[in-house]
Parts: structure tokens; C-alpha cells; sequence
């Protein structure tokens, strides 16, 4: 039981405090010059209410005990607190950085107060815990005869397979790029998360007996079939990773490109990587149609390489700042969120936010507008180009609800946004099946993603998904469990009988929230 009157001694939250901008910008670290264990943590601890319902265990998807570790962290017990922590959590050190934070949505006393720092206890947790030399390798205690390949290192895959390492099985993680990490690594730029905190990881992973095998590619270096063969159980975690696309006049010109052709580049010049696609925002009128978590870390990156400006566009009106009324606890609201990407472009005045706006063609643009803007109810209409055929400018136009449904595009308000560089960035479609469906063939759901049963099995006795390519896109939090849950599953495949590794999930299983 924790302080029963913690959250009336205490009824302030604290964040972890930000470098300036205009420090932060010209590095790729972390924004944070906090971290790990401060002054104000455990009375922040204690602010949880040990709730008889724990709400924000179910909002969680992968079951954290949050009170418990809460506790543990108010009473600097950081051996426990990790112990009780990785009970659940493979990586938390990414969730404690990247996740939404879904368990603070559903928080109890978020209903009259600021929600209990629970993502901050969690990345102090792990962050003592690693300083604390307390996180060690888990070997398996014996080891079964029984084979399994996990394809892709993402999250869901790198979960699943520390799981069934664990569980005693040999597992083969493959990976097309040339470092692990998937999303992790090539997707979130490094001042979110910081590679070397997976490399330590996959460390851990390596002692304890996964393999892993980099650029490989599954469908072209080794066939589906093959794989299938050589493996007593194979692992589909390939991520959704095909980019719903913009079907508009000039979508072919030069100086358009998909957020993360743009984004990996990024890390890979950070740590001596030669790109692949050598993209680059430096010196350039940036435009990012769509304005979610990619967008904002496109923004960021912009501002890093040295954009003259960024326009971010987004379709759907800007979030509220409160829960609304169809919103309601402890469901995840979408609430209006400044991330420090934004921070940076509005505090620079070199980055603006439209909202409510549609893209309609690309075009030429004026060049003395030299910031990042955004603004309400715009939708992009098309690209305009210069002689040598790139990208200048961006028209577009505002939409509201009208008699063509909730975009109707509002006559009057066309313009033109400069524009060199445009990052495409309206999420994923479903994974990259074109290779797995020719040589192993499974059955689609009707997104195309590959179909799975609440035991994560596709129609290909053997084979298993998990993560984004069964989910379809989704969060870090939610890969995880699908991962732990999935390992689950194929172990319990293998041994022929229920398996002691945690599920904390079914694959139908979806988020708490409310539908737009």
C-alpha cells in the first residue's frame, strides 16, 4: 500500500525539464537535461492511489502492476521495482520514452487531478536499474530441441523473441537493414530515443541466446518456403510498412518523398551510416502532409538538418486540449498534445501547424516566406514543379463539414505553400505481403494484413504474426504484448501443452477508446 495521502500532499505533476531550443536543435540527444532518479520523483510516486480498481492496468496492453511499482519507486526499492516491472515489460526503456501512455489516460486520479507520472516512473525504473547493474541476462535454465525464426526486429518481433529464448527454444531473429531495431532504429529519431539503448538490449538478448542475423531478406535472400522448412515454427513481424500514398496532380515530381524514406537517413548520418536515400532538409522550404507522431518527428529532424521553414499539414481539425464529452474516462482521449518537435519549430519561428486542410496539387511557390507554419482546415491539392521537374510549391485548399461530408473543400481559400522537400506522412496501409503470399501463401484479412486467429496463427500451420503486419498499424506498447503474447502462443504450439509464458493479450483485442 502506498501513501494513502500522497495525492493531497502533492497536487502538481511534475515533467522532466527540457534543454533550451535553440541548444537542443543543433544536436541529435536527448531534449531532456533531466533524467533518471530526481528530487521530486518519489513524492511524485506517491501521488498514486493504490485504486482498488486499477484502471490503468487495463488501459495498459500489457497488464503493467502499475500501483505496486508506483510504491516501489516512492519507497526506492529499485531492484523491486525493475523485478516487478520486467515481469511485464521487456523494454522499457522504450516505452518509458515513446509511449503514448495509455495507462495515464485511464489514470483515477486524471479525473480531477494531473495523472500519476507512471511513464516517468517506469523510465526511472529501468534507468536505475541498468546504472544499478541490476538488469541481467535471463538464460533459459534448459534448452528444448525446437526451432523458431522470427522475421523482423521490431518491437513485437525483438518481444517475442526474448520470450521464447527464455522459454528454452533456439531463435533466429532476421533482420533486412543492418542493424536491429526495426521501428526503434530507423524509425524514431534519435532525440527521442536513443539507439544506444537498444544495442544494450540486444546485448542482453545476444547472452542469453538469440541470434540474430542482419541484412538478410526474407523473400528474396532466403525464400518463405525455405525458411519454413528449416524452422520447427516461424514468426511474421514484418511491421505495415507500405505508405498510404496521395493520388494527386504532380504526385511524380522530384522533391516528394514518403516519411520514412526521409527519417532512417537521418539516424544512419547520426551514426556514420551511409544513407540510402540521401535526403535532406538542410537549406530547404519543407512541407509534411500529416500531422501525427511521424510528422512531428519529421518536423523535428527538419529542424536539426537546417529547413529555412516547415509547414505541417493536417486534414482533421486540432485536437482539444480537454477530454470531451464523447471521449469519456478512462477511454484514451485524443487530446492536443505540443510535442518538443512543435516546441522547436513555433519557439524558432520557423514551423507552423495547419489544420483542416487539404492537399490538392503541387506547384510553384513564393520564396521570401522563410518559416515553419502551421494552419486550421487545410487539404492538399496538388504539386507544381520547375523546370528541371522537382517540387516548389504545394497548393491547397480548406475543408469544413459541408455537403460533400466532414473535408468539403471551401471555395476561396486555394493557395500556394513553398515547397523543396515534401514528406508524405498519412500512415500505413498493411504490411509487404508481395513475397510471403508467392512462396508461403497466407490468407489476408480484408485491410491486408495477414490474418490471424486470437492464437496469432495465420492459415499456414507453423507460422504466427504479430505486431503492425496482423494488427495493422499501431503502438510500441501494443508490438510488445503482442510479441509476449504471440511467444505464448508458439510456445504452447511446440510443446504441445499450455505454455507458463504470460499472454497478456488476444489478437482481436483493441485498444480502450472511442472511434472518431
Amino acid at each position: 500500500m502506498g501513501d494513502p495521502r500522497g495525492f493531497l500532499k502533492v497536487r502538481t505533476r511534475r515533467e522532466l525539464a527540457e534543454r533550451p531550443v535553440e541548444e537542443r536543435i543543433k544536436d541529435w540527444f536527448d531534449v531532456h537535461t533531466e533524467s533518471g532518479l530526481q528530487s521530486w520523483t518519489t513524492e511524485q510516486a506517491a501521488r498514486c492511489m493504490d485504486c482498488g480498481t486499477p484502471f490503468c492496468m487495463s488501459g495498459c496492453p500489457l497488464g503493467n502492476i502499475i500501483p505496486e511499482f508506483n510504491d516501489l519507486v516512492r519507497q526506492e526499492k529499485w531492484e523491486d521495482a525493475y523485478n516487478r516491472l520486467s515481469e511485464t515489460n521487456n523494454f522499457p526503456e522504450v516505452t518509458g520514452r515513446i509511449c503514448p501512455a495509455l495507462c495515464e489516460a485511464a489514470c483515477v486520479l486524471g479525473i480531477h487531478q494531473p495523472a500519476t507520472m507512471i511513464q516517468n516512473d517506469e523510465r526511472t525504473i529501468i534507468d536505475q536499474a541498468w546504472s544499478l547493474d541490476y538488469v541481467k541476462p535471463l538464460p533459459p535454465q534448459r534448452l528444448t530441441d525446437q526451432t523458431v525464426a522470427v522475421v523482423g526486429s521490431g518491437p513485437s518481433g525483438l518481444a517475442c523473441a526474448q520470450q521464447l529464448t527464455r522459454a528454452g527454444h533456439t531463435v533466429v531473429v532476421y533482420e533486412r537493414d543492418d542493424a536491429i531495431g526495426g521501428l526503434m532504429r530507423y524509425g524514431i529519431p534519435n532525440f527521442k530515443l536513443d539507439k544506444r539503448l537498444i544495442d544494450r538490449r540486444v546485448e542482453q538478448m545476444e547472452a542469453e541466446g538469440t541470434v540474430f542475423r542482419t541484412g538478410v531478406e526474407i523473400g528474396k535472400d532466403i525464400s518463405w518456403d525455405d525458411l519454413r522448412s528449416r524452422y520447427d515454427a516461424v514468426v511474421v513481424a514484418i511491421g505495415s510498412t507500405v505508405p498510404r500514398d496521395m493520388k494527386i496532380p504532380g504526385r511524380e515530381l522530384k522533391g516528394i518523398h514518403f516519411a520514412m524514406e526521409f527519417l532512417p537517413d537521418a539516424t544512419r548520418r547520426v551514426y556514420g551510416v551511409k544513407p540510402v536515400n540521401d535526403i535532406t532538409a538542410e537549406g530547404k522550404h519543407v512541407v509534411i502532409i500529416g500531422g501525427g507522431d511521424t510528422g512531428s518527428d519529421c518536423l523535428g529532424t527538419s529542424l536539426r538538418q537546417g529547413a529555412k521553414d516547415v509547414t505541417v499539414l493536417q486534414i482533421m481539425p486540432q485536437e482539444p486540449k480537454e477530454r470531451p464529452a464523447n471521449q469519456p474516462w478512462p477511454t484514451f482521449a485524443r487530446l492536443y498534445k505540443e510535442t518538443s518537435s512543435m516546441e522547436e519549430g513555433f519557439e524558432t519561428q520557423r514551423a507552423e501547424y495547419v489544420y483542416n486542410t487539404d492537399s490538392v496539387n503541387f506547384e510553384g511557390s513564393d520564396e521570401d516566406k522563410a518559416k515553419v507554419k502551421v494552419e486550421n482546415s487545410t487539404a492538399t491539392e496538388g504539386f507544381v514543379a520547375d523546370e528541371n521537374g522537382h517540387v516548389t510549391g504545394l497548393k491547397v485548399v480548406n475543408v469544413a463539414p459541408g455537403e460533400n461530408g466532414p473535408f468539403t473543400r471551401q471555395l476561396g481559400t486555394e493557395r500556394v505553400i513553398p515547397a523543396d522537400l515534401v514528406l508524405i506522412s498519412v500512415g500505413f496501409l498493411h504490411p509487404d505481403t508481395e513475397t510471403i503470399l508467392d512462396q508461403l501463401p497466407v490468407e489476408l484479412d480484408k485491410r491486408g494484413n495477414i490474418a490471424r486467429n486470437d492464437k496469432f496463427a495465420t492459415s499456414q500451420d507453423g507460422v504466427f504474426v504479430c505486431g503492425d503486419a496482423g494488427r495493422g498499424q499501431s503502438l510500441v506498447v501494443w508490438a510488445i504484448a503482442e510479441g509476449r503474447s504471440c511467444a505464448a502462443a508458439v510456445d504452447e504450439y511446440l510443446s504441445k501443452e499450455k505454455s507458463e509464458l504470460p499472454a497478456p493479450i488476444k489478437a482481436s483485442q483493441r485498444p480502450m477508446m472511442l472511434p472518431r
